[in-house]
């Protein structure tokens, strides 16, 4: 059963999973937010169709399995206005002009790496497409990358592919949320990955083609094609390129990759299905507590998925604020805990029927509590501290998806 505004994703799906006779019941769109005698006229469509279907040998096929076979060479033109047009009408571009994938450039990115190029990394949703490190690299020489960047790549996409990432759902869903990737370690600095002033912004070419690239395997193998499989309502501008270094340098805690058990000397990739990053200004407080209070009170809102759905969330803290928040004595393990009891959503802000979607779906007995406010996590290890930034009194908090953040060393 499907909406009409889905079929072609349904039709896709069934394609790759090797059942395109499988019959669609298809309803019409939204069916989220209707009123009891809209659902049930939807009801008593779908069981029409239903029924219809039971008793007749009718299939439904479609969709397009492009995304499954294996890269082909072809010639083009050399008139690049010709060449970008060729791309963008293939639909193998996120919009903007791409770097031509000639066999010597493929080559030499797969050459910077100990990998084979029929590797497979595994299957990307929603077109179930095969990933090897040769798509890959085609990928990432259309994003722009340098040769040193792949191997950053190649851990980004099998990171993405933990199950606890949830791809398909990250892939096919209305909610804006994109790929993040934080890079710590020493292969950050080496490859200048920008963690300082401007880190979610333009101006360095690895966050740039880095996170670019992931995004062009996401499209191009994975078959998430905006306003047909990709099927966000809105996206965000992350969904181009979204890619940070963590700021070790200035941070008075541990790095992320440590928290999560890898050696300090170690390079890693985080992954994390991410909204656009939300600021945090606080140019007045001089304490801990202060800025603590500020960073939850902006956590706090009734927006995000958070809030009712079983994932984790990044509260990025700027480098002044992070110094303001340790010289008072506060662990990231203290940060943590202030923003788990702190960071609360009083019902009466909520609305009804938000409150009602939120309670259907959750076994928590204490979920609203004693003072009728709303965690915005279920749990403490679900909030992830990481410091970036420059200069200036800001920090950042990064909403998320139904999806927890992996971590994978870079080869």
């Amino acid at each position: 059963m499907v909406t009409d505004q889905f079929r072609e994703l349904a039709s896709a799906e069934a394609k790759a999973l090797g059942i395109p006779e499988l019959p669609l019941v298809v309803i019409p769109h939204p069916v989220g937010g209707l009123k009891e005698p809209d659902v049930s006229k939807r009801a008593d469509w779908a069981f029409k169709e239903i029924a219809r279907y039971l008793k007749s040998e009718e299939g439904s096929a479609g969709g397009d399995d492009s995304a499954k076979g294996g890269p082909i060479q072809f010639s083009i033109s050399k008139d690049a206005d010709i060449q970008q047009s060729f791309f963008y009408n293939k639909g193998w571009t996120d919009g903007l002009p791409v770097v031509l994938p000639t066999p010597d450039r493929v080559r030499q990115m797969i050459g910077s790496v100990d990998r084979e190029p029929d590797e497979v990394l595994g299957l990307i949703p929603p077109a179930w497409g095969e990933s090897t490190v040769l798509k890959v690299a085609i990928n990432a020489v259309m994003a722009g990358c340098l040769p040193s960047y792949f191997s950053v790549v190649l851990a980004a996409v099998e990171a993405l592919l933990e199950e606890k990432f949830n791809l398909y759902g990250v892939q096919t869903t209305t909610h804006p949320g994109s790929p993040l990737v934080i890079v710590n370690g020493p292969l950050a600095r080496e490859l200048d990955i920008n963690c300082k002033g401007n880190c979610f912004g333009q101006g360095w070419r690895a966050n740039a083609t880095i996170g670019r690239a992931v995004r062009l395997v996401l499209q191009n193998v994975g078959g998430a094609v905006p306003g047909k499989l990709d099927k966000a309502t809105m996206g965000h501008p992350g969904k181009y390129t979204y890619c940070i270094a963590e700021n070790e340098a200035l941070s008075p805690w541990a790095p992320l990759h440590v928290d999560r058990g890898f050696d300090p000397f170690a390079s890693t990739v985080t992954v994390v299905a991410a909204e656009a990053p939300q600021n945090i200004n606080d140019h007045g407080s001089i304490s801990a507590e202060g800025i603590l209070t500020t960073i939850c009170g902006t956590l706090a809102h009734t927006g995000h998925n958070n809030l009712y759905w079983a994932s984790d969330l990044f509260v990025v803290i700027g480098p002044e604020h992070a110094a303001t928040i340790a010289a008072d004595g506060y662990s990231k393990q203290d940060v943590k805990e202030y923003i788990y009891d702190h960071a609360r959503v009083p019902v009466n802000k909520i609305s009804p029927g938000q409150l009602e979607n939120y309670l259907s779906g959750l076994t928590d007995a204490d979920y609203i509590g004693p003072d009728r406010t709303v965690r915005v996590v279920k749990t403490i290890d679900d909030i992830n501290v990481i410091v970036a930034g420059g200069p200036g009194k800001h920090s950042m908090w990064v909403p998320t998806f139904i999806s927890y953040s992996v971590t994978k060393q870079i080869k």
